[in-house]
């Protein structure tokens, strides 16, 4: 079985050490009621290779997302 990831967004993206470092978080419930506090909570590490490919596919993606309607482009 494949290990599922979940995260709300990404807190950073960065190059270091000749790779590109993507830190993702989730959100936790604040204090009293307050707004959801973003928290670390994985990191995926990649060549510049691997991380131009994975760019790639993303606009593809969206690309068909904006086709069927699922999202607008911003003008």
């Amino acid at each position: 079985m494949k290990k599922e990831i979940y995260a709300d967004g990404v807190g950073q993206i960065h190059f270091a050490g000749n790779m590109v470092r993507f830190d993702f978080i989730t959100l936790q419930p604040g204090a009293d009621g307050q707004s959801p506090v973003p928290e670390p909570s994985e990191r995926v590490i990649m060549p510049p290779q691997g991380f131009l490919s994975m760019f790639n596919s993303m606009q593809q993606l969206i690309d068909k997302l904006v086709e069927a309607g699922v999202l607008q482009k911003n003008k």
